[in-house]
């Protein structure tokens, strides 16, 4: 099966917002079978990130799934459940509750986050590839526009 040669002046024509939609998934399926063939959850690592002290939590205090829920609000998707996923990292012994229901992030937890962290590089080398870094910058700051003419904000 080939693929339709599209002219520039056809690409220019196509709505952003549908090519927008079709990266996002594809990046998020890859990313997601990456780390699930390591064995964990995009949302497991993104709990053990928003409960340390060294990464995206302020003050490393425990958190209840709602105040995680809440934290992750910008990434987190519809059909993560994470309940479903602290349950399992209290499991592994990398979280652990409190009486009032705050999950905190173990000595185990956080040398998961660090080694979980590790495999970042890779899947962002294999996205990339053959992707110059000053194509990339230019996507990012047209994406940027889009937003800001969409009356968005970025972050």
């Amino acid at each position: 099966m080939t693929t339709p040669q599209v002219s520039d002046a056809e690409l220019a024509g196509q709505p952003a917002a549908y090519w927008t939609g079709v990266a996002y998934e594809a990046l998020i399926a890859y990313t997601r079978a990456q780390q699930a063939e390591k064995g964990y959850t995009q949302p497991q690592f993104w709990l053990l990130r928003n409960l340390s002290a060294n990464d995206i939590s302020p003050d490393g205090e425990g958190m209840t799934l709602p105040e995680l829920q809440e934290a992750m609000t910008s990434y987190i998707r519809p059909e993560d459940d994470l309940a479903a996923e602290a349950e399992a990292l209290l499991g592994r012994g990398w979280l652990t509750r409190d009486a009032e229901h705050r999950l905190w992030l173990t000595e185990e937890g956080e040398q998961a986050r660090v080694d979980l962290a590790r495999n970042a590089p890779a899947i962002r080398a294999a996205l990339h590839e053959g992707i110059d870094d000053a194509d990339y910058v230019t996507t990012v700051k047209v994406l940027h526009r889009l937003i800001r003419n969409a009356g968005g904000t970025v972050a």
